[in-house]
């Protein structure tokens, strides 16, 4: 596709009765779990239906598609929580994807700040989200999004259980 050629961006949300939107979710989910990023092998497609049905039964859970060309190219998994500190919801980005042969159209910037938008709508305090340290790449486009560690600065751990 050469730079003259027109594309349409849309956003829409997952629809976890709608074939096309779980099939979508599913590939995404697998293709950011091998890619270097994710660094871990795919989920059992046993997993991979745990992982619809846990996500379709979290009431405050919310998956974001951008299509590019009518085409589902990415999305973000986030988490409706509630700030204590502020007495205001906000949003967790938990997961966000560009299928890596559309990268580098800008289409992570454009998800974060559709999901920006959302948080606004909903009066949210803040939009939080992890980021590997290597993972320089989201970190500046993060940056340019006004995303910057806290201060004081927070570790996030994790307990493993098994």
């Amino acid at each position: 596709m050469n730079s003259q050629t027109p594309y349409e961006i849309s956003f829409c949300m997952c629809d976890f009765t709608t074939d096309i939107h779980v099939a979508k979710l599913k590939e995404l989910i697998r293709h950011y779990m091998t890619d270097a990023m994710g660094g871990c092998k795919p989920l059992s497609q046993h997993q991979e239906q745990n992982m619809v049905t846990g996500l379709q039964n979290q009431a405050n859970c919310f998956v974001l598609f951008i299509e590019y060309n009518s085409e589902i190219v990415g999305l973000a998994t986030c988490f409706i929580n509630y700030s204590t500190f502020k007495a205001q919801p906000y949003i967790n980005v938990h997961d966000i994807v560009i299928h890596s042969s559309m990268r580098g159209k800008q289409l992570g910037k454009l998800l974060m700040q559709k999901i920006i938008e959302i948080a606004h709508h909903y009066n949210c305090c803040k939009v939080t989200l992890e980021v590997r340290e290597d993972n320089i790449v989201a970190q500046r486009m993060y940056k340019q999004l006004g995303f910057a560690d806290t201060n004081p600065p927070m570790h996030f751990w994790t307990r493993v259980l098994e």
